[in-house]
């Protein structure tokens, strides 16, 4: 459905689902005015009993109206709440319109072949009904309801899907964290670049006007006879710190046994062995080697360079067919057969041809007792201290594990985020939805990377959220 092109104040009415879906929807349009109609409500109080997550998110919705309306009048009601409260300052998310809601009964002309009897008939009949009493205003029903917004298109109610938390459909908008610099890079910016070294590392300040268009961490090479790879570190104005990417497709310079094949990937590995970095994605198709890279260097930090004590691994557990039902056993061997894709790698890692099948056997024993496997379902409120944590195929994550995994302050700790452009059931791929949002922080990056195993047509991605830069790898 095509998205109108509207200026000016709107009035915005609501469906049910959009709130279920996120119930900081009310506080998400600016300064434009919402609606709920009173069908909403009723549908609201049916659904807030329960544990799942659309019964906690009415609940939430309950509390935030709650603490709008306050000690408000029916006449205060009736010409709308300021979208502003004191308790509700860090979710009001700059809103400045106000609230209304059906305090009265209203003329509903829906076409015959509409009963006005169901909640989405109702919805539309109040939605047209609002259009013809106030045509200065230009009204829109929101909904996730994709047959709801088809009806209302056809009895000529402006609808639109709620687009707040959708992601980039196209992967090559994405914030990419590399930036190729021009040829004459170094004659404008070179003349007042100072350098200098610090613990074997290499550091440049530069200044100059491509400076403002840097975020911190993000990846800048040049090609040619002299290639220079680089990463930004400090962004002050026309000011920048970046300091030379390490190079780990030498032969000498390996993660685990396991060397860069091109440019992105040693981008990628380079945020991945930063212990600065607390979160780290991965975003590319499957068999571009996300998971094997994250591995190598969570068991380098883990068993040779004693970052961390153990390595925490988890996944999603959404199958590609049916479901097989409960399975048996401790958390651990419940999540053991999720776990395929570690087994396969470790397999990869621990190929050697010294020692035989007695010391590949050892090895691997050494390995898996570093390697925790855990559910999701249990890492609520935990805190991981010296931890390399994996979160393996992330794209399927929801929004709420998603902020309950990375909100925690956890000092000490690192994670990788391998996952594919898109989720394997009906959700949102959170991951690509973290990236634009953590690009330019101090302590977030986001990276690029190509397949580990050359594959031609196979893009990778690869980020940090600790960084504030994004690479993708192509």
């Amino acid at each position: 459905m095509v998205k109108k092109e509207i200026r000016g104040k709107r009035l915005f009415v609501l469906d049910t689902n959009v709130l279920m879906h996120d119930p900081t929807a009310l506080f998400r349009f600016q300064e434009h005015d919402i609606y709920l109609p009173m069908v909403v409500l009723e549908e609201l109080d049916r659904s807030k009993k329960g544990v799942s997550e659309v019964a906690r998110n009415v609940r939430q919705v309950s509390r935030f109206v709650d603490e709008l309306m306050a000690d408000a009048t029916h006449a205060e009601i009736a010409k709308g709440l300021p979208l502003v409260s004191e308790s509700l300052a860090e979710s009001a998310f700059g809103s400045s319109g106000r609230l209304f809601f059906q305090t009265r009964a209203m003329p509903v002309s829906l076409p015959d072949s509409l009963p006005g009897n169901t909640p989405d008939n109702t919805i539309l009949g109040t939605a047209l009904a609002l259009q013809q009493e106030r045509p200065d205003v230009d009204v829109t029903l929101v909904s996730k309801d994709i047959n709801l917004r088809i009806k209302a298109a056809v009895i000529g109610i402006h609808a639109e899907d709620y687009y707040n938390d959708q992601v980039l459909d196209d992967v090559n908008l994405l914030y990419s964290g590399r930036c190729e610099l021009n040829t004459d890079f170094w004659e404008q910016h070179g003349k007042r670049m100072d350098s200098w070294q610090e613990s074997g590392r290499t550091f440049y300040r530069v200044h100059g006007p491509m400076v403002t268009q840097w975020h911190p961490n993000q990846f800048l090479y040049l090609q040619g006879e002299e290639p220079f790879t680089a990463m930004v570190r400090e962004v002050a104005g026309e000011e920048a710190v970046i300091e030379i990417a390490g190079d780990y497709m030498n032969p000498r310079h390996t993660v685990w046994g396991i060397n860069a094949r091109n440019r992105e990937q040693n981008f990628a590995l380079n945020l991945l062995m930063d212990p600065q970095i607390d979160f780290i994605s991965l975003v590319g198709a499957a068999g571009t080697g996300k998971t094997l890279l994250t591995l190598a260097a969570g068991l380098a930090q883990t068993l040779e360079d004693n970052l961390y004590k153990e390595i925490i691994m988890t996944r999603v557990t959404v199958p590609v067919g049916e479901d097989i039902g409960f399975l048996p056993g401790t958390e651990e061997e419940k999540m053991t057969p999720w776990m395929g894709a570690l087994m396969d790698n470790l397999e990869v890692l621990t190929k050697s041809e010294v020692g035989g099948d007695w010391g590949r056997a050892a090895t691997n024993d050494l390995l898996k007792s570093r390697i925790k496997i855990r559910s999701l379902n249990f890492m609520r409120g935990r805190t991981f201290l010296n931890r390399f944590i994996i979160l393996d195929e992330a794209q399927n994550l929801t929004s709420k594990q998603m902020k309950t995994l990375i909100t925690p302050r956890r000092p000490r700790h690192q994670g990788g985020m391998p996952g594919q452009h898109r989720p394997d059931r009906h959700a949102v791929s959170h991951r690509d939805h973290l990236r634009p949002d953590l690009r330019g922080r101090p302590l977030q990056g986001l990276g690029p990377q190509r397949p580990h195993h050359p594959h031609p047509g196979r893009t990778f991605t690869a980020g940090g959220l600790r960084v504030g830069d994004a690479v993708r790898m192509e």
